[in-house]
């Protein structure tokens, strides 16, 4: 039985020969069909009782998935208007890397349906569950998911006339230039900046946090960046709580901007970010494979020139790349082979993890076990960045990627920002004592 037929058959005889699909919403008007105001009378009730039908029966609308926005995605293979069902996968995007980034509207709901969301494939386009907003900007997470060989359906009673979707919370190259300019606007300390144009022209935003030039200069120096893999959103959501932090009056964050710089790039992978692919092993590379001497995207070399000048003027202590792990992985540090590093750097190393492993205790705990990444772990290790800046930079300096766990309860914004404010309370509690000293 049809959509239409559906509504009318709680309708009285007499009155359904005056209904016709427009008055269903079913398909736009063809023809004027109202020339009487009997007929207008006759029409308005009938649309009034079909209204009041399909609310009752919950019923909705024509669903209709949109991806004309920024970060979006979704191929949708099939969309079961009577079971309220949809089927999609990530937008396929050629040599842009992993294809597990999915992200739209869903127009057409009733409010207080239920939904089903059919995605593939896993395993990294299906967390146990998916993200969802009532208004683009708040996310919260869907119930888990059940999955069906490399697929997961999703099942979320929404309260609303549209939905937001997607793979976890997005975090968009606009959401990045937000930050750096409301921090700005907000502190004294901030200094937004761009770091570069990308390869495809976007702007790469970026701040610096360090005292006026009329306080005492910075003692110390980090630098912390995000999301070199697109497709990872959770880690720029960690540094916006590492900013929120950096700038507010919390005892400890003022007294880390009083003594040290911080650069911090919430984006590195605008391009992909802003298209909805993934990014991670893309064409000819991904970011984090590409710490050379030539780097072939803009952010790298961008950032690779800040931690040269920084170094060279004695005030580098820090390098921290932010990421999300695999689906089953807790939160922990990627850390430099030990036998690349000398005696200070193992020494500050074991002191930096441990400061991170005192604050960084929850919802997302980090793990007590680091893991190295070395020849046995990519053939293009030594082009990681940690590892370049680990041979590229003084022996004191600390270089490590923090991972942070996706597929947990508290993989949410408020999981993500609460680890962001405890890596800054890390950078804070490791630099109480000079890193430098030998």
């Amino acid at each position: 039985m049809t959509t239409a037929n559906r509504l009318l058959s709680g309708v009285p005889v007499l009155l359904r020969s005056r209904i016709t699909r427009r008055h269903l919403g079913l398909c736009p008007p063809l023809a004027p069909l109202v020339r009487s105001p009997r007929q207008l009378t006759l029409a308005a009730v009938a649309a009034l009782l079909v209204c009041a039908i399909a609310a009752s029966r919950g019923i909705g609308g024509e669903l209709q998935v949109v991806t004309d926005f920024e970060g979006s995605s979704a191929k949708v293979e099939a969309i079961d208007q009577q079971q309220r069902l949809l089927r999609v996968v990530p937008t396929p995007h050629t040599d842009r890397g992993w294809r597990c980034w999915w992200y739209f509207k869903l127009v057409g709901v009733t409010p207080n349906e239920t939904i089903t969301l059919d995605v593939g494939e896993a395993p990294w386009a299906t967390p146990d569950r998916a993200a969802y907003s009532l208004d683009g900007r708040n996310w919260q997470q869907t119930a888990a998911g059940k999955r069906e060989g490399k697929r997961i359906v999703y099942q979320q009673k929404i309260d609303a006339a549209e939905v937001w979707f997607a793979w976890g919370p997005p975090f968009l190259p606009s959401d990045a230039a937000a930050l750096c300019k409301q921090a700005a606007e907000r502190c004294r300390f901030v200094q937004q900046f761009q770091l570069c144009r990308s390869r495809e022209g976007r702007p790469t935003p970026a701040l610096r946090i360090c005292p006026p030039e009329s306080d005492r200069p910075a003692r110390y120096g980090v630098v912390v960046v995000a999301r070199q893999h697109a497709w990872e959103s959770g880690s720029s959501w960690v540094c916006r709580g590492l900013i929120e932090w950096l700038i507010s009056e919390q005892p400890e964050a003022v007294a880390l901007r009083k003594q040290a710089e911080i650069v911090v790039v919430p984006l590195m992978d605008v391009d992909n970010a802003a298209v909805g692919a993934g990014g991670k092993e893309q064409k000819p590379h991904d970011h984090n494979r590409d710490w050379t001497e030539q780097p072939y995207f803009p952010a790298v070399e961008a950032v690779q020139k800040i931690v040269r000048q920084m170094d060279s003027a004695g005030r580098l202590d820090l390098y921290i790349d932010l990421h999300n792990p695999a689906a089953n992985d807790p939160t922990f540090f990627f850390v430099t082979p030990r036998n690349l590093l000398g005696d200070i750097g193992q020494r500050n190393l074991e002191r930096f993890v441990a400061a991170a492993r005192a604050e960084i205790a929850g919802p997302l705990p980090l793990s007590e076990k680091t893991r190295e990444s070395g020849p046995g772990y990519d053939k293009r290790w030594q082009a990681i960045s940690k590892n370049w800046v680990s041979q590229n930079t003084q022996g004191h300096v600390v270089a490590l990627t923090l991972e942070t766990a996706w597929n947990t309860p508290h993989s949410t914004t408020e999981g993500y920002l609460t680890v962001g404010r405890q890596l800054g309370k890390a950078i804070h509690r490791y630099l109480r004592d000079d890193p430098r000293q030998r």
